[in-house]
């Protein structure tokens, strides 16, 4: 009996706390990146520039932070029309949807994901993103339709209750 109430609230935790498998990145990581690509733009090789600047995009829409998130969005935004290559493209537009996922913008996510997978149809990152933001469009819709019923319903009560008095 024990185990089913576990099951039962781990599933309610996962419904309001995500679950997702993307992972995290810590402040640490970010500041290690930032001086990295300092130290990029010191030297002569865009090669290593690009590099370092996708590393530190990658540790900022993977942060806890919204604010970080919001940064890594602009610094990918900013250089997906300098891409030249179709894989440097995909890994842009990937990161992008990671942090539109992180914003809670499920609707942009999806829709770069599917651009990803437009040029690595098999690219299974992808796709996992792809299941976890649709799965999170579902969980937001059960929760608005659960929002919704219960507004509903209490308006109906007070109508009811309303009747009955007079």
């Amino acid at each position: 009996m024990e185990q089913m109430f576990d099951k039962f609230f781990d599933s309610i935790a996962n419904l309001f706390g995500g679950g997702d498998s993307i992972p995290w990145c810590d402040r640490d990581v970010i500041h290690g990146c930032e001086k990295e690509v300092a130290e990029a733009n010191k030297g002569d090789s865009d090669e290593l520039k690009s590099e370092s600047i996708m590393r530190l995009s990658w540790a900022l829409v993977h942060s806890k932070q919204p604010e970080d998130v919001q940064r890594g969005i602009a610094m990918l935004e900013a250089s997906l029309a300098n891409t030249g290559s179709p894989l440097h493209q995909r890994e842009k537009l990937y990161l992008l949807a990671v942090g539109y996922y992180r914003t809670a913008e499920y609707s942009n996510s999806r829709h770069l994901v599917e651009q990803c997978l437009e040029i690595a149809p098999d690219w299974r990152q992808a796709l996992t993103l792809k299941k976890t933001v649709e799965d999170r469009i579902a969980k937001e819709g059960l929760i608005g339709i659960g929002i919704t019923a219960s507004a509903v319903g209490l308006i109906a009560a007070g109508i009811v209750a309303a009747l009955v008095r007079r």
